[in-house]
C-alpha cells in the first residue's frame, strides 16, 4: 500500500527525483575515494617522508571533499522540495475526496480520525520520503560501493563482512517485524485521543453545567495512558535497536583490527590499507544503520499509508452526474416520489414511500416525532444523502442528475445545528453569494431578526465570528444561518428545525417577515414546535419513517391521530383550535 501510494504521488516528480539520485551516487562515490587517498598517503607519503605527495593528495582529498558537500546540498535541496510537495498533493487528495463524501461517509470514519489521517498520517509518510531520498538512496550505494573497495584492498580480511552484513540484517529484521503491529495500534489510539479531545473541547458548556470535570479527566486520562504505553513499547524497540547494531559495529572493528594486525605483521597487507579498510567497514555499518533507521520509520509510514488508502479508495455514497443539467426550466418546483432511504446494513429504513410536493409561493411543513425521518428526509433535497428508493424532482429534474453547483444555487437548506465558519459576519453571510453588497447584507440580517445585535457588535458586519460561531448564542448563530441563506436568494427554501432557539416573539417576527422575502420561493420548514408551522398552506405528518397525514392544521386537527397527539402534548385544545 506504501510503494503503491508513493508510485502514484511521486510520478509527476520523475525528473527531480532523477537528478537527486544522480547527485547522491556522486557525493558517495566521493566518499567511497577519499578512505583510499588517505591509505595512499600513509603508505606513499607519511611512511615514506615525501611531503609533495602528502600536499598533491591532500588537495585532491579537499577538492573530492568540495564536490562531495555541493552533491549533498543539492541532492538534499531536491529532496526536500519533493518530499513537501508530496505531502502537498496527498494532503490535497485526501481534502478533496473527503470534501466529496456525503454524510453516510463522514459518520463511517469520523471527523477525529479523518483529521488524523489528513495531518499526522500524511506527515508519517511525508517524512519516510524526505529520508529516503537524503538517507536511504546513498546507502545502499555505500554499502555495495564500500564492500567493493574493501575488497580490492584485502580479500582475506573482507570474510569479516561476511559475518557482519546478515547478523546486522537479522538484527533489524526481528526488531521491525515486532514494530509494525505497535505502530498500528499507535494509530489508533492517536485517533482516540484525538476523540476525545475534540469532544471535550466542543462539549466543555455541557461537562461545565453538569460538573463532569473529573470524570472528563478520566476519560482523557485512560485514553492518554493507553497512547503513552503503546508509544513506550514502540521506544523500547527503537532503543534496543542502535545498541544492538553498535554492538555489532565494535564487534567487527575488533576482528578487523586483530586480524589486520596480523596480516600486517606477516607483510601481507600494509598499515595505509588497514586504515582504508576500517574506513570502509565504518561506511558499510553506516549504510545499515541509515537503513535501519529507515526501517524503524517504514512500519508506521505503512500503517499510515493504509489509512490514508483507505479514505482514498472509498468511494462516496452521493455520486457526481456523469452529464450534469446545468439549465432548470422551471422554476421552485419540488417533488418527492415514493422515496425512502436505508443506511448500508441497517435492518428497517429510515424513510419508505414518501410523496411530497412543494410549489414556490407555498410553505410546507414537515412535522412528526423524534427519529420519524424529518431531518433526513431535507437532506435527500441538496443531496447529503441520495434516496436508496424513489427519486426526489428539483424543477422536475432528479437531483441526481443536476450539476452540484446549479443545485446549490436552486437549493439551499439552514441545518439543525448551524455552523458558521472563522471570520467575520460578512464573511459568513457572504458564503452563499460572494458578490453580495453591504445593503444586501443589512437587508439580509433585518428580515432574519438579525440587525439589532449585529449592529451592536463592534465593527458590525466586519465583528469578529469565532470557529463554529461559539462566540454567539444558540439563537444568534440560527439566525445568522437564515440570513445567509437569504442572501443567496434560493429558489428553494430549506429549514430544518432552523427556529428552535428562538423565543416565540422573535420566532413569529422573523416569520412574518420571512413569508414576505420568500412569497414566490418554495418554503420547506421541519418543525417541532407546531406555532411555527400551523399556518402552513400544507403539513405533512411523518410516523416512524412514513407520511401518515397530509393537509392544513385544522384538517388534520379533524381527522389525523398522530398529528392531534402532537399539537395537544404542546397547546391546549382551545390554543389549537
Amino acid at each position: 500500500m506504501l510503494i503503491r501510494l508513493l508510485r502514484t504521488y511521486l510520478r509527476p516528480y520523475k525528473k527531480p527525483i532523477a537528478l537527486l539520485v544522480a547527485l547522491q551516487f556522486l557525493q558517495t562515490c566521493a566518499s567511497l575515494y577519499l578512505p583510499t587517498l588517505n591509505a595512499h598517503i600513509i603508505d606513499e607519503g607519511v611512511v615514506k617522508g615525501d611531503s609533495g605527495y602528502i600536499l598533491s593528495y591532500g588537495a585532491l582529498m579537499i577538492g573530492i571533499s568540495l564536490a562531495q558537500v555541493v552533491c549533498n546540498i543539492g541532492a538534499v535541496f531536491y529532496g526536500a522540495r519533493t518530499a513537501a510537495a508530496l505531502g502537498r498533493d496527498v494532503r490535497g487528495a485526501v481534502f478533496d475526496r473527503v470534501q466529496s463524501f456525503s454524510a453516510r461517509e463522514v459518520g463511517h470514519f469520523g471527523a477525529p480520525s479523518l483529521i488524523t489521517r489528513t495531518t499526522n498520517d500524511v506527515q508519517q509518510v511525508q517524512m519516510l520520503a524526505l529520508m529516503t531520498f537524503t538517507l536511504m538512496v546513498s546507502a545502499p550505494i555505500m554499502c555495495v560501493g564500500g564492500i567493493v573497495m574493501a575488497l580490492g584492498l584485502d580479500v582475506p580480511l573482507s570474510g569479516v563482512l561476511l559475518g557482519v552484513v546478515p547478523v546486522l540484517a537479522i538484527c533489524v529484521t526481528l526488531i521491525v517485524r515486532k514494530l509494525r503491529p505497535l505502530f498500528r495500534k499507535m494509530q489508533v489510539r492517536l485517533d482516540t485521543v484525538n476523540r476525545v479531545l475534540r469532544e471535550q473541547i466542543t462539549g466543555n458548556r455541557v461537562i461545565r453545567a453538569f460538573v463532569r470535570d473529573e470524570y472528563e479527566q478520566q476519560r482523557f486520562r485512560k485514553a492518554n495512558t493507553e497512547l503513552t504505553e503503546v508509544a513506550l513499547g514502540t521506544g523500547n524497540l527503537l532503543a534496543l535497536m542502535f545498541p544492538v547494531v553498535m554492538t555489532v559495529v565494535n564487534l567487527s572493528s575488533i576482528a578487523v583490527v586483530w586480524f589486520g594486525a596480523h596480516r600486517i605483521d606477516s607483510g601481507g597487507m600494509q598499515i595505509g590499507d588497514l586504515t582504508a579498510f576500517l574506513a570502509y567497514l565504518m561506511q558499510i555499518v553506516m549504510s545499515v544503520m541509515m537503513a535501519t533507521f529507515m526501517f524503524m520509520m517504514v512500519p508506521r509510514a505503512e500503517v499510515c499509508a493504509e489509512r490514508i488508502q483507505e479514505v482514498l479508495e472509498t468511494e462516496s455514497s452521493v455520486v457526481p452526474p456523469v452529464a450534469p443539467v446545468t439549465e432548470l426550466r422551471r422554476h421552485g418546483h419540488l417533488e418527492i416520489r415514493e422515496a425512502g432511504f436505508r443506511y448500508p446494513g441497517a435492518e428497517e429504513p429510515v424513510l419508505r414511500h414518501i410523496d411530497l410536493v412543494a410549489r414556490p409561493g407555498e410553505t410546507t411543513a414537515v412535522i412528526g416525532s423524534t427519529g420519524s425521518g424529518k431531518s433526513t428526509l431535507l437532506g435527500l433535497v441538496p443531496r447529503l444523502f441520495d434516496a436508496t428508493d424513489g427519486e426526489v424532482l428539483v424543477n422536475g429534474v432528479d437531483v441526481r442528475t443536476v450539476d452540484p453547483k446549479t443545485l446549490a444555487k436552486v437549493v439551499s437548506l439552514v441545518p439543525q445545528k448551524p455552523y458558521l465558519f472563522a471570520g467575520t459576519v460578512a464573511t459568513n453571510l457572504r458564503y452563499g453569494n460572494p458578490d453580495a453588497t453591504d445593503e444586501e447584507l443589512w437587508h439580509a440580517l433585518a428580515v432574519a431578526q438579525a440587525k439589532e445585535f449585529v449592529s451592536e457588535l463592534e465593527g458590525g458586519l466586519d465583528a469578529p465570528i469565532a470557529q463554529g460561531g461559539t462566540n454567539v448564542s444558540g439563537g444568534q448563530r440560527q439566525r445568522l444561518a437564515i440570513a445567509r441563506t437569504l442572501v443567496q436568494r434560493p429558489e428553494i427554501y430549506l429549514f430544518d428545525d432552523s427556529f428552535s432557539a428562538l423565543d416565540y416573539a422573535t420566532d413569529a417576527a422573523l416569520r412574518a417577515e420571512l413569508a414576505q422575502e420568500t412569497a414566490e420561493a418554495t418554503v420547506v420548514i421541519v418543525a417541532q414546535r407546531v406555532a411555527t408551522i400551523r399556518d402552513a398552506d400544507r403539513i405533512v405528518v411523518l410516523d416512524e419513517g412514513r407520511v401518515v397525514g397530509v393537509g392544513r392544521h385544522h384538517e388534520l386537527m379533524a381527522d389525523n391521530e398522530t398529528y392531534r397527539e402532537i399539537v395537544l402534548s404542546q397547546l391546549t385544545e382551545a390554543e389549537a383550535a
